[in-house]
């Protein structure tokens, strides 16, 4: 196929939605660069990062980029993208054990009613982030198929 890009099989643009100060930008930078900073300046406007995966024998190249305010985006996400978005809720932070702002339970039962998966993270030691893109762009491909190479996801 000739409109088909050379350096990668698939292009998923991925969105890191959630209030200031959760840690989306660590969580980008964790997976993109695996680096993590303590004094992290708050993100005005968007952060965006570029990392290139390997899948099931495909090459996939993840456009992420990261916004404030979970509740809006959801309801433009509901309003605007395809009724079969991958979605996934993460609840980052969980190395802060006794300082959390949502707790397990909670969080997962607001997944399970908006009927995504859920999983935890933490950018500081890098539990589960490399678990949680991955697992996005698994079920993303799984959807798509063989389709098209590019879909806003």
């Amino acid at each position: 196929m000739s409109s088909m890009n050379p350096e990668y099989d698939y292009l998923f643009k991925l969105l890191l939605i959630g209030d200031s100060g959760v840690g989306k930008s660590c969580l980008l930078l964790r997976f993109a660069d695996d680096t993590y900073t303590e004094s992290y300046i708050s993100t005005i406007g968007v952060d965006f990062k570029i990392r290139t995966i390997e899948l099931d024998g495909k090459t996939i190249k993840l456009q992420i980029e990261s916004f404030n305010n979970v509740k809006q985006w959801l309801q433009e996400i509901d309003r605007y993208a395809s009724e079969n978005v991958n979605k996934l809720l993460v609840g980052n932070k969980c190395d802060l054990t006794t300082k959390k702002v949502v707790d397990y339970t909670t969080a997962k039962e607001f997944a399970d009613s908006l009927g995504i998966p859920f999983l935890e993270t933490s950018a500081k030691n890098a539990t589960n982030v490399e678990q949680s893109f991955m697992t996005m762009a698994a079920e993303i491909k799984k959807r798509i198929g063989s389709r098209s190479n590019s879909w806003w996801c």
